[in-house]
């Protein structure tokens, strides 16, 4: 059986029960005796064990199998939940983590047997049950019974039991089995019964098959193999198996699977007779083989390394957004019937019938857009979810106590934007962890409380959405910052003298800026910060810094809707046209020559008592403006955080909703383009990037 068809799936819904399972160890950390926490962390252990097993990862299975065990005595009271098992607990998650990893990678869980983790969960139950003897039959676990059967072989006593004497073998059978006795090989019959509790009996039986195949070869099963796939059958199967190996291993082989209660194994005697042909044995045995597969049997296969597969490119939409998008689909193709009958109608297509079925769908298509653009928004949750149990481990590795809140994880934004805003928001939570909360006995002398807090809030705000990460530690130390920067070269005494605290603060953006005394494994290289500022930039947003010496720092993150469709401004600089957001223009003005002034040889407008400096696009862009210098200018003034600027342009063409194009790497190099767009008439716009221009 091909599982690889299943890989997908099976990475998708491990990944949710790993996050589910972080999400419910962070809980049973606060409240270990909270019963609901313990039930659903056993029910997420044996669904990811169970599907590990279908899927053949043994490793996963069987760490999965002790985790199981041991939430099975704690639900029965046998064992308490201390701070040293949610430890261990957590390292099993990171184990599962690895393994899920390198599964999606390389479609194989890797040969990490992580024995020190399945020894540790083992002693829990042995070092807690006291009496092992009255412990098992207790433990309410399916896999509970085959546990005890696995170390204590029951004898194949009873022949109520032994199902498989019943099979009836026809001459073709006992022609192979002969000849598999003549060749020193002993045929056994096996009977199977799985727990009444499992709810997936044909994965169980698959397992079981795969299993004999390694050691053996079935002869025939009944219920037949396809009735087994197809879960025909109660709760126990028989087969006829020829093996080199001893009964014992047989047994252990199918006690093995978990879930499986008990099995019974024979020898079978087989006379053999005097004279046997060759050939015709050979032909019989592919004509068994050949019945075994056309039945389903699972055969033995060579595990060929299957390609990377492909995680992450889907997104979960709720049925009433495909209903809509149907529906709004079916509107358009009305609207192209309509269109196409009224145009080979005799006569001319009047300009009113024209207008009209243009009007029609000119809304259609805005209804389309709007309707697509809700299809790809995704809750952010699925990034942040992570970070509780990075803080927890943050904690601990750097012994300070702090506690992360979060809010607003169901604010959505464009599927592209939230797939790249994870290493930001990381970065920003472990710069908050390690330079800004202060150990616990500073804080004690400053008179806040010992435990730090780091808050992650998302909103919506008009056409963007706004990421803060707060914390109320230390503050960022604006000299020290100004010294570091000095000592590195980045900036001179002077300068240093002329720049207020907001821009010494934007220091710390540079590449490689770090003012870490020492380097460690959470921060200290200076490359956080920087990445932070390019990811989001990339992604046509910004980053903005509050902070208060001693009280705490403010990171804000703004961030486009969407990076697919926008609504610009059309512009023209020099006869050709270009595309600003409209999210980045605060207003347009019109100013006469004489009112700019210079400020240290730079254009300056004094703009209601705001000081804004000029930016000619005309120079940026290397093109020769249309208008004469005694002209009036047209400004666009546009911000990024606190800052304002005024690009001066040719004329305004208007406002309009533009679809972006990449330009990939043919003009990486220039930034302040950040793609462009086809307008109605086919000519092609580029599109300005303020925050570059800023």
């Amino acid at each position: 059986m091909d599982v690889t068809q299943y890989l997908e799936i099976f990475l998708d819904e491990t990944k949710e029960h790993l996050q589910s399972l972080s999400d419910q160890f962070m809980i049973l950390e606060q409240e270990p005796e909270n019963m609901d926490t313990i039930n659903e962390i056993f029910r997420s252990a044996h669904t990811l064990k169970g599907m590990a097993g279908t899927m053949g990862y043994k490793r996963m299975q069987a760490l999965t199998h002790d985790m199981e065990n041991v939430f099975s005595e704690v639900r029965n009271n046998t064992i308490k939940v201390d701070s040293k098992m949610v430890d261990l607990l957590f390292q099993v998650l990171d184990a599962l983590e690895e393994y899920t990893e390198n599964i999606q990678n390389t479609t194989e869980e890797g040969t990490n047997d992580n024995e020190h983790l399945i020894k540790a969960l083992k002693d829990y139950l042995e070092g807690n049950s006291g009496d092992s003897a009255t412990v098992a039959p207790k433990a309410p676990a399916p896999e509970a019974a085959p546990q005890t059967v696995t170390d204590a072989p029951q004898t194949d006593a009873d022949p109520a039991k032994e199902k498989w004497r019943d099979i009836k073998l026809g001459d073709t059978e006992n022609t192979v089995l002969a000849e598999a006795v003549k060749q020193g090989k002993k045929c056994y019959g096996i009977s199977v019964y799985v727990q009444e509790s499992c709810i997936l009996k044909a994965a169980r039986a698959f397992l079981v098959f795969k299993a004999l195949e390694e050691i053996g070869e079935i002869i025939v099963s009944v219920p037949s193999a396809q009735d087994i796939e197809d879960e025909r059958f109660d709760f126990d199967f028989s087969m006829i198996l020829i093996s080199e190996t001893d009964a014992e291993t047989v047994k252990k082989a199918v006690l093995n699977v978990s879930e499986i209660e008990s099995a019974y194994v024979g020898e079978l005697e087989i006379e053999v007779p005097q004279v046997k042909e060759e050939v015709q044995v050979v032909q019989i045995e592919e004509t068994v083989k050949a019945d075994a597969a056309a039945q389903g049997a699972v055969a033995k296969q060579d595990k060929k390394p299957a390609g990377k597969p492909i995680v992450n490119r889907t997104v979960r939409v709720d049925i009433e957004k495909l209903d809509s998008l149907m529906n709004l689909v079916s509107e358009l193709i009305i609207a192209k019937n309509s269109l196409v009958s009224t145009s080979t109608q005799e006569g001319m297509l009047t300009n009113a019938v024209f207008n009209e079925q243009m009007e029609y769908l000119e809304g259609v298509t805005t209804n389309l857009h709007e309707s697509v653009m809700k299809v790809r928004m995704v809750p952010i949750e699925s990034v942040v979810q992570k970070f509780p149990k990075m803080i927890r481990d943050l904690s601990k590795k750097l012994n300070k106590k702090m506690t992360l809140y979060m809010s607003g994880e169901e604010t959505e934004l464009d599927r592209t934007v939230v797939d790249e805003i994870g290493d930001p928001l990381m970065h920003l939570l472990r710069n908050s962890a390690d330079h800004g909360l202060e150990s616990a006995q500073v804080r004690k002398e400053r008179g806040k409380p010992e435990m730090g807090s780091i808050f992650l809030d998302a909103y919506q705000e008009g056409n963007n959405v706004i990421i803060e990460v707060r914390d109320d530690g230390n503050g960022i130390d604006v000299e020290a910052v100004k010294a570091k920067a000095i000592a590195r070269g980045a900036i001179t005494e002077e300068q240093a003298e002329n720049m207020s605290d907001k821009d010494i603060i934007g220091l710390l953006f540079l590449p490689s800026f770090s003012t870490a005394k020492q380097v460690t494994d959470v921060s200290g290289r200076g490359v956080g910060l920087d990445v932070v500022k390019s990811k989001i930039e990339s992604l046509s947003g910004e980053v903005d810094v509050r902070t208060k010496l001693g009280e705490g720092s403010t990171f804000i993150i703004r961030l486009p809707l969407t990076l697919a469709i926008i609504q610009a401004l059309m512009v023209e600089v020099g006869g050709e046209k270009y595309a600003i957001s409209l999210g980045s223009i605060q207003t347009l003005e019109d100013v006469d020559p004489n009112e700019i002034e210079h400020v240290q040889a730079k254009e300056v407008i004094n703009l209601r008592g705001t000081v804004i400096p000029l930016i000619r696009l005309n120079e940026v862009l290397d093109n020769e403006s249309t208008k004469s210098p005694d002209e009036n200018l047209l400004v666009i003034i546009v911000k990024k955080g606190d800052k304002l600027a005024g690009l001066v342009v040719d004329e305004v063409m208007g406002q309009q909703e533009i679809v972006i194009k990449s330009l990939g790497k043919y003009i990486n190099k220039q930034k302040i383009i950040s793609g462009a767009t086809i307008l109605g008439d086919g000519e092609i716009a580029l599109i300005l990037d303020t925050n570059a221009l800023l």
